[in-house]
C-alpha cells in the first residue's frame, strides 16, 4: 500500500482551493528568523526543537496581537452587550495549530519554514511546523476531555467566529489535570507542570490585578452592611487571545492567578519571623495551584470553595469595571446607574461551580453600590443564566453551612435572605405544602446543614438549560421538577456542539479536503452545508475517496500505536474506540465483557472467520475513585492476555490509550471506525466525543442517551447501532428491582466472562484483583451493565456483519457525516445568543491591522 500523505501535505492540497491562503511567506520567514535570533538569542545551528516551536509561536502571535487590539477597540466603540462565560475548567488543547487554522496562516508558515529549513537541516522538512507543538504541551487550564470542559473551549472559538463580544473567565491553574501513566496496568498520576517552559500565548495584565476577600466578620451599621477584618488575596489576570475563523475577531480568555499581597501575615514580622511570613504566602497562592481532577463527583474541600469564590469575585469586579467605563483605554466610570446592567452584561454559569456569582453580584449591588434589594435581585436574575451538566446526584455541589460561615460570612447571610424570599413565594403559591418547601429550599436541613448550589443557580437565573434534548427533559421532569412547575418559562434546551475548525479541518485535513472538492468550503462556518453530501451517498468515486482517507488515517495511527505500545496492529481491523473519563456510568465494563466474549468465541472456534478488531479504551480516572482505577487495571489485564495469545493473532487486540487528552484525541478520532457511546440511558447529559466521531466518519454504537438520541434523529436510527434500555425501561427496572444474578444465570457467555474475571484468569498473579468489580456488578450496580449485555453483544454482531461489506459501511459513514451539521458549536452558540443572552451573531469582518480604520 502506498505511504499515506502527511497532514502537512494534505493541507497543501487544501490550500490550492483557498482554504488556507499562503499569505506573506517572506514576512513570516523574516519574523520567524527575528524571533529565533533575537528573542531567543541563539545560533540557529544549536537551536533546539523547542526554540523553533517558540519562534514560530511568537511569529503567529505577532499576527494575532494587532487583530486582538483592534477587536477590543471595536467593542468599546460599538459598546455591545458583552457575554461572560464563567467556567472553573477550560481545556484549550494545543493552540499553535488552531491559531494558524483560524488566521489562515498555516501554509504561509509551512512554506516559510520550508525555506528556512535547508539552512539548519534540523528537522528535515516543512511538515515539522505543523507537528512542532508536540514539543510543547496541551494548554491544561482545565480537566481532561469531559464535556463541560472542552465544550467551554469550543464555545469560545464559536463566539469569536460569530463576532460576539465574549470573554471566557476561569483560573490559571499552575498544575492542570494530571498526566496519566500506566504502571503494571494501574493508573499513576503525575503532576502536569504545563507552565515549566512558559506559555507563549498568555499576556500577564498586572495593571488589572484585583483584591479578593475571605474570612472576616459582618457588621450591620446605619450606613449599610460591612464585611470587615478579611484576609485579602490578589487575583492577577493572564489573557489568552481566542481568534475567530478568518474574520479578524480575536476575543479574550482571562484566567486568574492567586498572588499574596505584600502585607500577607505581616504580623509575623513583629515577632521577627520574617522567613515564616514569606513562606506563608503559599497559603494564599495555593488557590490557583492545582485543578481538582474529580469528574461527576463533588469533593467538599475548603480549597475548592476558595477557588470558586476567587474566580467569581475577581471576574465580577472586572465585569463591573468594564460596564462602568465605555471608552477604550479609559478607566474613569461613565455609567453609575445599574438599571441597564442586564442590557450590557450576560453572565453564563457553566455548571454550578461559578454559582457564587449570584450572591456576589447581590453583595456588590446592595452593599457596595447601594442598590435596593428588590432592584438588585431583578438585575441579578436578568443577568445570570445557568447551564446544568449532570443528573448524577453525587455530582451536585452541596456545601456545608459551617464552611460558608467561616469563609464567606456575608454571602451566607445573602443566601439565607434569597432563600427566605424564595420560600415565602413558594408557600404563597402552594399553601400548606411543607414537603415542597423542603425539596425546594437552598438550605438542606440535616446533621450537617448544606447549601444546594444547583437550587441557588436555578432561583438566581432567568434561564436554565440542559445540554441535549433528553437531558433537558430529565432536568424538567426529575432533577428540577418543582422549579419547572414554578417557572416553566425559564427552562430551555441547548444541545451541545463542537467546533468544525479543530475537529475536522485541523485534525482530519484529508477528509476536509475530500469534502471541499465536492461542496466547497462554506461548511466550515455553516456545518449544515454538509447536507449537500447526501446526494453523493451512492457516488462510487466519493465512496472510494472517503474510504481511502479513513484507511490513511488508520495506517498513520497504527504506526503511532506500534511505536508507543509495541503492539503489532492490523490496519485492516475495525478500530473500535471508547475514549472518555473512566466512570461506572460510562460503562467501560460493558465493553470489557464484550471483549472477553469475543476472545472466548475465537478460542472456542479458532477456524471460524472473525471480523478483526482493535479495541481501544482510554481516559483518566479521578485519583480517589477506586472502582475507576480497577476498571483501567481490568482493561490492561485483558489486553495482556488477549494480545499475547497466538491463537487469537491479529483478530483481536486490546489497547488502553494512556494519558488521553486533546492532542491524542486529534489522532485517534479521525482513525476510528466504531465509536462507543454506551452509557446507561438517562445518565449522560450530552457527550461531545460522540459528535467528534460522527463528523470524522466513525459509526456509533450507543444507547438512547444524551446527544445520541438527536444523532439518531438527524442521521436515521438505521445508520447508527442503537441498543439497550431506554430511559423509561431503566425507570421500570428501578421500580421492579434490578437483579443482576437473573442475567448472570440466564446468559452462559456472560456467566463465563464474569467467572473468568472473578477467578483471576486475567490476573493469575493476583487472583482476587477484580473481586470488587465482580461484587459491584453482581450486587451494587446502579448502571445495570448486565441488563444491556445481551442487546449489546447482538448489536456488535450487526456491526461485524456490516463491516464485512466495506461499501455499505462507507455509505453509512457518508450519511453520518452529511447529517452531523446540527452538532456544530456555532449552531449551539447562535441559540444561546438569541434565546438566552439577547444578542445577535454578526458576520461583520473587522478590518485587519494593515488596513486603516474608517
Amino acid at each position: 500500500m502506498a505511504k499515506p500523505l502527511t497532514d502537512s501535505e494534505k493541507r497543501k492540497q487544501i490550500s490550492v482551493r483557498g482554504l488556507a491562503g499562503l499569505g506573506d511567506v517572506a514576512e513570516v520567514r523574516k519574523s520567524f528568523n527575528r524571533h529565533l535570533h533575537f528573542t531567543l538569542v541563539k545560533d540557529r545551528n544549536v537551536a533546539t526543537p523547542r526554540d523553533y516551536f517558540f519562534a514560530l509561536a511568537h511569529t503567529v502571535r505577532d499576527h494575532l496581537v494587532g487583530r486582538w487590539i483592534r477587536t477590543q477597540q471595536h467593542y468599546y466603540e460599538r459598546d455591545p452587550k458583552r457575554i461572560y462565560y464563567l467556567s472553573l475548567e477550560f481545556y484549550m488543547g494545543r493552540t499553535l495549530q488552531n491559531t494558524m487554522v483560524n488566521l489562515g496562516l498555516q501554509n504561509a508558515c509551512d512554506e516559510a519554514i520550508y525555506q528556512v529549513q535547508p539552512v539548519s537541516g534540523l528537522l528535515g522538512g516543512p511538515s515539522w511546523c505543523l507537528r512542532s507543538e508536540s514539543m510543547s504541551t496541551d494548554v491544561r487550564t482545565g480537566s481532561s476531555l469531559g464535556m463541560g470542559r472542552f465544550m467551554a473551549s469550543c464555545f469560545l472559538d464559536s463566539m469569536a467566529t460569530l463576532g460576539l463580544a465574549a470573554y471566557g473567565y476561569g483560573i490559571r491553574y499552575e498544575f492542570g489535570i494530571f498526566n496519566q501513566k500506566i504502571v503494571n496496568g494501574w493508573q499513576v498520576e503525575e503532576a502536569d507542570d504545563w507552565l515549566r517552559y512558559g506559555n507563549p500565548w498568555e499576556k500577564a495584565r498586572p495593571e488589572y490585578m484585583l483584591p479578593v476577600h475571605f474570612y472576616g466578620r459582618v457588621e450591620h451599621t446605619p450606613d449599610g452592611v460591612k464585611w470587615l477584618d478579611t484576609q485579602v488575596v490578589l487575583a492577577m489576570p493572564y489573557d489568552t487571545p481566542v481568534p475567530g475563523y478568518k474574520n479578524n475577531t480575536v476575543n479574550t480568555m482571562r484566567l486568574w492567578s492567586a498572588k499574596a499581597p505584600n502585607d500577607f501575615k505581616l504580623q509575623d514580622f513583629n515577632v521577627g519571623d520574617y522567613i515564616e511570613a514569606v513562606l506563608d504566602r503559599n497559603l494564599a497562592e495555593n488557590i490557583s495551584r492545582v485543578l481538582y481532577p474529580n469528574d461527576n463527583f463533588f469533593e467538599g474541600k475548603e480549597l475548592r470553595l476558595k477557588q470558586e469564590y476567587f474566580v467569581v469575585a475577581a471576574t465580577l469586579q472586572d465585569i463591573i469595571r468594564r460596564f462602568k467605563s465605555s471608552k477604550f483605554g479609559c478607566r474613569d466610570p461613565v455609567r453609575t446607574c445599574f438599571e441597564t446592567f442586564p442590557d450590557k452584561v450576560a453572565i453564563q454559569l457553566n455548571d454550578t461551580h461559578p454559582a457564587l456569582s449570584i450572591p456576589e453580584l447581590m453583595r456588590i449591588l446592595v452593599d457596595v453600590e447601594k442598590v435596593d434589594w428588590d432592584k438588585a435581585w431583578e438585575i441579578t436574575k436578568k443577568t445570570c443564566a445557568y447551564t446544568n451538566h449532570t443528573v448524577l446526584p453525587e455530582a451536585l455541589e452541596r456545601w456545608p453551612v459551617s464552611m460558608f460561615e467561616k469563609l464567606l460570612p456575608r454571602h451566607l447571610e445573602i443566601i439565607y435572605a434569597i432563600n427566605q424570599r424564595h420560600l415565602d413565594h413558594v408557600a404563597a403559591l402552594f399553601p400548606g405544602d411543607v414537603d415542597r418547601l423542603r425539596r425546594m429550599s437552598v438550605i438542606e436541613e440535616g446533621d450537617c446543614k448544606r447549601i444546594n448550589m444547583a437550587h441557588l443557580c436555578v432561583i438566581g437565573s432567568h434561564a436554565v438549560n440542559g445540554v441535549a434534548r433528553i437531558h433537558s427533559e430529565i432536568v424538567k421532569q426529575s432533577v428540577f421538577k418543582d422549579f419547572y412547575e414554578l417557572e416553566p418559562e425559564k427552562f430551555q434546551n441547548k444541545t451541545n456542539g463542537i467546533t468544525p475548525r479543530r475537529w475536522l479541518l485541523l485534525c482530519n485535513p484529508g477528509l476536509a479536503d475530500t469534502i471541499v472538492e465536492k461542496i466547497g468550503e462554506e461548511f466550515l462556518t455553516d456545518l449544515s452545508q454538509l447536507k449537500k453530501l447526501l446526494p453523493l451517498v451512492n457516488d462510487e468515486a466519493f465512496i472510494r475517496d472517503v474510504a481511502k482517507v479513513k484507511q490513511e488515517n488508520k495506517l498513520k495511527f497504527s504506526a503511532f500505536l506500534e511505536k508507543e505500545y509495541k503492539v503489532k496492529i492490523n490496519p485492516s481491523s475495525m478500530f473500535d474506540v471508547h475514549v472518555k473519563r473512566i466512570h461506572e456510568y460510562k460503562r467501560q465494563l460493558l465493553n470489557c465483557l464484550h471483549v472477553v466474549t469475543l476472545y472466548n468465541r475465537i478460542k472456542r472456534d479458532p477456524a471460524k472467520a472473525f471480523v478483526p478488531r482493535t479495541v481501544m479504551i482510554g481516559g483518566k480516572a479521578a485519583p480517589g475513585y477506586h472502582m475507576a482505577k480497577l476498571i483501567i487495571k481490568l482493561v490492561t489485564s485483558i489486553g495482556d492476555v488477549v494480545n499475547r495469545d497466538p491463537v487469537v493473532g491479529d483478530r483481536l487486540k486490546v489497547i488502553f490509550l494512556e494519558n488521553y487528552r486533546v492532542s491524542l484525541a486529534e489522532k485517534v478520532i479521525p482513525a476510528a471506525d466504531l465509536s462507543q457511546q454506551i452509557s446507561t440511558a438517562g445518565t449522560e447529559a450530552s457527550g461531545t466525543g460522540n459528535m467528534k466521531f460522527m463528523l470524522n466518519g466513525a459509526l456509533t454504537i450507543g444507547t438512547m442517551d444524551g446527544a445520541n438520541v438527536e444523532m439518531a434523529e438527524e442521521a436515521g436510527a438505521e445508520n447508527l447501532f442503537i441498543f439497550g434500555l431506554r430511559v423509561e425501561d431503566v425507570e421500570a427496572l428501578d421500580q421492579k428491582g434490578y437483579n443482576a444474578r437473573e442475567y448472570y444465570d440466564r446468559l452462559p457467555e456472560l456467566k463465563q466472562a464474569v467467572d473468568q474475571i472473578s477467578s483471576g484468569f486475567f490476573s493469575p498473579k493476583e487472583p482476587d484483583c477484580f473481586k470488587d468489580v465482580v461484587n459491584m456488578l453482581m450486587h451494587h450496580d446502579r448502571f445495570k451493565v448486565f441488563a444491556d449485555y445481551d442487546a449489546y453483544v447482538r448489536c456488535q454482531a450487526q456491526v461485524d456483519q456490516l463491516y464485512r461489506n466495506p461499501k455499505e459501511w462507507t455509505k453509512k459513514v457518508i450519511r453520518n457525516i452529511a447529517c452531523s451539521g446540527k452538532f456544530s458549536s456555532d449552531r449551539t452558540i447562535t441559540e444561546y445568543a438569541r434565546e438566552i443572552w439577547g444578542v445577535e451573531p454578526s458576520d461583520l469582518q473587522i478590518p485587519p491591522p494593515n488596513i486603516p480604520r474608517d
